[in-house]
C-alpha cells in the first residue's frame, strides 16, 4: 500500500459475519442441519418449502448457542427477543422472506480485542448480533438456474461490528479473533471452506481531513481471513483511485474474485427500508431470565484472550501465541493452561516450544493429530530435563518426543533404547578431544582457532562427534578443545 495515500486517506471498515449454529437441526424445522457433500433437497422438510399451513417451531439449542456467543462478545443477552420478517425477494427461500431479527435482537452491544502482528491491541465494537435463517443455494446455467434448498432454515448468528477498522491488517485480525471465539464458544464447527463463516466487508474512504465517511461498497461471503485482507486492500486502492479521477463512488454490493484479486460490482446497495420489515406473528417472543442466561454461559471453556494472557505470562512470542491459540482441541489448549502454570524457566520454555511447534506444526499442516497424544506432564519434564542438563542433544529430544507421545513410554528408556543418551563424563570426552588433537588433520583448525577463527571450531567437534559415534556432549567438548588450546 502506497505510503503517500495512506497519509491522504483513511479507509473505515464494519465487518457483517455470519455464523452457522453447530445445531443437529435447522432453526424452524426438524431437518438435517448438516448438508456437507449431500444431494441437493435432501435436508430439507415442508417448512423449508413453505408450503401452506407449516409454521415454524423454535429450536431451543440454536437459542443456547446464541446466549454463548454473547458472552465470547463481551456482549449482554437480551432478555426478550423476537424475529421478524426481512421480505427481500429471496429466490432461494420459498417463503419469499428471511425470518431474522429486526427490532429486538438477542445479542446487544460488546466488543472484540484483537492483536496485531506488532504486539499492538486494538478493540472493535460489537453494534449486536441477532438470529436469522440462511438462504439456500442457487446454480446458474447459461439459460436457467436450480436450487438446492438444504442449507434453507439454517440457524444463523449475524454479528454486525461497529465501523472501528481501519487497516486491511485490522480487518483481517477481527476476522480470525472472532472465528476463534464462536469455535471456542462451541458456537459453530468453524469450518469455512463449507462456509460455517462468512464476512461481509463494509469498505468506504475518505480523506484524513473528512467529518464524514465515503459511500461504502459491501464485498460479499468472504470465507478466508486472507480474502478479508487482500479485499479490503483492493478495494481500498480501487475507491482512491476514482476520488483521485474526480469520479464518484456508488454504494453497491460488490463480489470477491479470490483467482484475480478484484471485486466486481453485483448489485446496488439498498437501503433498509428497502427490505420492508416487520413483525413475524407466527414466532413467539424468546423470554429468558438472568438465571437462565448464567447457567447457559457458566460451562464455557476458557476463551481466546484469557489462553493468550496465560502463553505471553509464560514468555511466548507472538508466533508462538498466535500458532497455540489455533490448536482446534479445548483439552490440548487446557494442557498447555496446565504446563505454563505447573513448570518454569528453561524447562517450561521447552515443553511449550515442543508442543507448539514440533506437534501444533505436524497437525496444522496435516500430518499428524492430537487424538493419537498421550500428554503426560512428568515426561515431557523429564526428556526437558534430560535436553537442559545435556544428556540428550536437542534434535535427539525431538525424536524421542514424537515415539513418547504415541507410546507413553519414559524417555529415559526411548533415548537408552535407540542410544541417543550423550556422553558427559568429562573424563571419557577429554581422551577423544587428545585424540583428535594429536590428528595431524586437525592441525589446520587448530591453527585457525590460534588466529582467532572461531569458527573453525566446528571441524574438531564434528570431528569428535565422529569418533564417540554421536554420543558426546558437544557443548562439553567445545569447551575442553578451548581449555586445551589456550
Amino acid at each position: 500500500m502506497k505510503n503517500e495515500l495512506l497519509q491522504k486517506y483513511e479507509m473505515t471498515i464494519g465487518i457483517e459475519c455470519h455464523v452457522q449454529l453447530a445445531t443437529a437441526t435447522k432453526l424452524f424445522s426438524p431437518a438435517d442441519n448438516d448438508a456437507r457433500d449431500a444431494e441437493p433437497n435432501s435436508k430439507v422438510h415442508p417448512i423449508d418449502f413453505g408450503l401452506p399451513g407449516m409454521l415454524p417451531v423454535l429450536n431451543r439449542h440454536a437459542v443456547d448457542l446464541a446466549i454463548r456467543a454473547g458472552r465470547a462478545l463481551n456482549a449482554p443477552i437480551a432478555e426478550v427477543s423476537r424475529f421478524d420478517r426481512k421480505h427481500y425477494f429471496y429466490p432461494d427461500l420459498p417463503n419469499g422472506y428471511q425470518i431474522t431479527q429486526m427490532y429486538q435482537p438477542i445479542i446487544l452491544a460488546g466488543f472484540v480485542d484483537t492483536v496485531l502482528e506488532d504486539g499492538s491491541e486494538h478493540r472493535v465494537r460489537i453494534h449486536h448480533a441477532h438470529m436469522e435463517t440462511d438462504a439456500g443455494k442457487l446454480t446458474h446455467y447459461s439459460d436457467y438456474s436450480l436450487v438446492d434448498l438444504n442449507r434453507a432454515g439454517t440457524p444463523l448468528i449475524e454479528i454486525v461490528s461497529e465501523p472501528d477498522i481501519h487497516s486491511p491488517a485490522e480487518a483481517r485480525a477481527y476476522a480470525t479473533e472472532l472465528h476463534r471465539l464462536m469455535t471456542y464458544a462451541g458456537v459453530t464447527f468453524g469450518d469455512l471452506y463449507h462456509g460455517n463463516m462468512r464476512f461481509d466487508v463494509n469498505i468506504s474512504v475518505a480523506p484524513k481531513s473528512a467529518t464524514e465517511l465515503g459511500k461504502r461498497a459491501e464485498v460479499k461471503n468472504l470465507n478466508s481471513f486472507r480474502s478479508v485482507e487482500r479485499a479490503a486492500e483492493y478495494e481500498f486502492h480501487r475507491q482512491v483511485e476514482l476520488i483521485e479521477k474526480g469520479e464518484r463512488v456508488v454504494q453497491e454490493t460488490r463480489g470477491w474474485n479470490d483467482d484475480k484479486g478484484i471485486t466486481t460490482s453485483q448489485r446496488s446497495k439498498e437501503d433498509a427500508q428497502d427490505y420492508r420489515y416487520m413483525p413475524d406473528a407466527d414466532i413467539p417472543p424468546i423470554v429468558l431470565t438472568h438465571d437462565e442466561i448464567e447457567a447457559i454461559q457458566s460451562d464455557m471453556s476458557m476463551l481466546p484472550g484469557e489462553l493468550r494472557s496465560i502463553l505471553k505470562g509464560a514468555g511466548l512470542d507472538y508466533a508462538m501465541t498466535e500458532t497455540a491459540l489455533n490448536i482446534g482441541e479445548p483439552w490440548v489448549r487446557d494442557f498447555l493452561v496446565h504446563i505454563a502454570a505447573g513448570t518454569e524457566g528453561e524447562i517450561r520454555r521447552r515443553i511449550l516450544n515442543w508442543l507448539i511447534i514440533d506437534v501444533q506444526g505436524r497437525v496444522g499442516a496435516g500430518n499428524d493429530t492430537w487424538e493419537s497424544k498421550q500428554l503426560l506432564p512428568e515426561h515431557l519434564v523429564n526428556l526437558a530435563e534430560m535436553a537442559e542438563k545435556g544428556e540428550i542433544s536437542s534434535n535427539s529430544a525431538v525424536t524421542v518426543l514424537q515415539e513418547m507421545l504415541v507410546s507413553g513410554d519414559d524417555p529415559r528408556l526411548i533415548a537408552e533404547g535407540k542410544n541417543l543418551l550423550q556422553v558427559s563424563d568429562e573424563n571419557a570426552i577429554a581422551a577423544i578431544v587428545d585424540q583428535v588433537l594429536a590428528d595431524p588433520a586437525s592441525a589446520a583448525s587448530i591453527a585457525d582457532i590460534k588466529a582467532g577463527k572461531d569458527k573453525a571450531v566446528g571441524y574438531l567437534v564434528g570431528q569428535i562427534m565422529k569418533k564417540s559415534k554421536g554420543q558426546a556432549n558437544p557443548s562439553l567438548a567445545q569447551e575442553l578443545i578451548r581449555k586445551k588450546l589456550s
